[in-house]
């Protein structure tokens, strides 16, 4: 089975196209193939399908074998793929993923696409459908206790649910190993979280490392940056249009402040090798 390894800002994922074929047991091929040391090396998976209300479909899996519903660095990815290969020749590309679809305009340069502006959808607000429990409609400024220390976090869903902490002092210097499986495990969130540890530097910059539900610290989370400039404009920290810097990268976010409009995500998407490796197919 041939394969393409490809990043986001760092956010790795191993991806496959299975327009006309399909992997046989597709967990355990993430599991198997994320390992660092006797796999590939990857944050998951990301299988490429012809869609079914898109263009295409992205399945994603992370790199435990659980399914993710969305990633905002992989989409980008997505796109690039299907259009470097040949499988479209549009610059605007619809993708699904577990039902949403999302939007893509491909920047290309030489006949490659470089980057990507992704129409990210609106953020889901509502605390019950995030989901997170309180007793309010919303998460803003909600304290939780983890590990002994009262935190304040911003919940947002972009469809997947993230807890958005600001911190006074950068998130390098931040226990994020100790801290970030403590948060994703919490019990006030039913479907484990994903968490962004923010410093905000100005009006228009925020510094984010990231735990991601299933994959533990990566590089770069694309949904993750928009729930955090969504989550720094709820607060009023920030304009409508805010740079996230990860840690592999920086990301592009706007976001008007209204909860009915649209976030949009700009990164690039990068090609590293391509290769093939045995991999059971169903017949």
């Amino acid at each position: 089975m041939k394969f393409t390894k490809m990043h986001g800002c760092g956010n790795d994922y191993v991806y496959f196209d299975c327009t006309e074929c399909e992997i046989a047991d597709e967990a355990a091929a993430a599991i198997a193939l994320s390992d660092r040391h006797f796999g590939i090396g990857g944050d998951g998976i990301i299988i490429i399908k012809r869609g079914k209300q898109a263009d295409f479909e992205m399945v994603m899996y992370n790199a435990d074998g659980s399914r993710g519903a969305m990633c905002g660095n992989g989409i980008r990815c997505v796109a690039k793929y299907v259009y470097d290969n040949g499988l479209t020749d549009k610059t605007s590309v619809a993708i699904e993923s577990m039902g949403a679809v999302k939007y893509i305009d491909l920047t290309v340069q030489n006949g490659k696409a470089v980057s990507a502006r992704v129409d990210m959808g609106r953020p889901i607000l509502t605390a019950a459908a995030i989901p997170v429990i309180t007793d309010g409609e919303r998460a803003v400024k909600l304290p939780i206790t983890v590990d002994g220390t009262e935190y304040r976090m911003t919940c947002v869903s972009m469809g997947n649910p993230h807890a958005v902490v600001f911190l006074d002092k950068s998130p390098k210097d931040f226990p994020l190993e100790t801290v970030g499986p403590q948060f994703e495990n919490h019990t006030a969130f039913p479907d484990r979280t994903n968490t962004e540890f923010i410093r905000v530097l100005d009006r228009k910059n925020l510094e984010m490392r990231v735990w991601e539900r299933g994959s533990g610290e990566t590089l770069a989370c694309g949904t993750g940056a928009c729930a955090s400039a969504v989550a720094a404009i709820l607060n009023g920290y920030t304009d409508n249009e805010v740079t996230v810097h990860l840690l592999g990268g920086d990301l592009q976010i706007s976001w008007s402040g209204n909860a009915d409009d649209s976030v949009f995500m700009t990164g690039p998407a990068t090609t590293v090798f391509t290769g093939e490796i045995p991999l059971a197919m169903k017949q």
